[in-house]
């Protein structure tokens, strides 16, 4: 199927989804997370951490992985991984995630999730794992040898989402070759191995709820990104937001107007403001004028730390009490562990692999 009509029919899927969440989000099982690999920033809490809770508060039965061993996919080494697990976590809970309607878990601890890999890679060939865009990305740009663990991502986010039987993971469209991915390993599990209940497949087909998520920019005018520093984290003091948004890019024209083709770090900024205010960027360009840059920055300064103010005293409370956020990881990675284990079971019987031994 072509790309466009690809995505077409995931946009369409995802509308009726959405249109759906407000009468019967019950019925919805959602699987998202990150990788520990440094601090979030304001541009995970627009583009995914918001969403998260918005579903996981219209009552979507919401699963979230630290994905820790995706960590050495691209790298030599998991680094600091504790604390960044931890402060992902802390995020997590700041920013509204509930722990006892959203179970946090991480990869490592859960044995039977990554037993799925085996089955599933007897699905897919070499070839279509090379053509899936992260990996293609990976290969062009690496300078060192594929890892086998790199190569089998996309399987490995296969077994992320279904060994919980999600049904609904929320995607840009760049995502979507991953979904796909996902998709093709359930529909082959069916027709290779088999059923338990000949009613249904071992495993649903997850559908993609697309992300409308603000295209938010580095300070520098550039992606925003951890790995280059252009960052405004999450967890900042109000001061230190202060200093890195006095540094953002501009430009030299003091009327400050909203166009995002001509003047990209100007617009960037006055989305920022729009993003925590409810106002449009437009409105705000209206009314900086011809307040030039310093108007803006100050404008951005304090609408982000007044957004993120009581998310940072709630961080605060949270790191003052390491023993809870065990407690909470303790308990997601045991209710994971529970669901992944009946899931491996069902995977085995399936495929014939359960012997009754004495």
């Amino acid at each position: 199927m072509p790309e466009s009509t690809s995505f077409d029919t995931a946009q369409r899927r995802s509308r009726q989804i959405e249109a759906d969440l407000a009468s019967d989000a019950g019925r919805y099982r959602m699987l998202t997370g990150d990788r520990p690999t440094g601090r979030l920033h304001i541009g995970h809490y627009f583009g995914s951490l918001a969403n998260r809770v918005r579903l996981q508060d219209l009552g979507v039965d919401s699963w979230i992985v630290i994905a820790d061993y995706q960590v050495i996919t691209d790298r030599d080494g998991v680094g600091p991984i504790h604390e960044r697990v931890l402060s992902l976590l802390v995020d997590y809970l700041a920013v509204g995630l509930d722990p006892a309607r959203s179970t946090i878990f991480t990869h490592s601890a859960v044995p039977a999730l990554n037993q799925l890999l085996l089955p599933f890679l007897s699905l897919v060939t070499d070839s279509e794992l090379r053509r899936n865009p992260t990996v293609k990305s990976e290969l062009a740009a690496s300078q060192r040898p594929m890892s086998g663990l790199m190569l089998t991502y996309p399987v490995h986010q296969a077994a992320d989402i279904l060994f919980c039987k999600a049904n609904v993971v929320p995607v840009g469209r760049d995502q979507l070759p991953h979904l796909e991915q996902t998709r093709v390993v359930a529909r082959r599990f069916d027709e290779s191995y088999g059923r338990v209940d000949p009613t249904r497949p071992v495993f649903p087909q997850p559908d993609a709820l697309l992300s409308e998520a603000p295209n938010i920019l580095g300070t520098d005018g550039a992606k925003m990104s951890k790995s280059r520093g252009n960052t405004i984290e999450i967890g900042m003091s109000a001061d230190a937001t202060a200093k890195i948004i006095k540094k953002a890019v501009t430009d030299s024209d003091r009327h400050i107007t909203y166009d995002p083709q001509a003047r990209p770090e100007v617009s960037n900024l006055l989305l920022l403001a729009s993003l925590c205010t409810g106002r449009s960027p437009q409105d705000w360009a209206d009314e900086i004028g011809d307040g030039g840059s310093g108007r803006l920055k100050a404008v951005v300064t304090e609408a982000v730390n007044a957004t993120f103010a009581p998310i940072r005293a709630r961080r605060a409370e949270l790191e003052a009490d390491p023993g809870h956020l065990v407690e909470v990881l303790a308990a997601g990675n045991a209710r994971a562990n529970e669901v992944a284990d009946a899931t491996l079971d069902e995977v085995r019987t399936a495929m014939g692999m359960v012997y009754d031994l004495p």
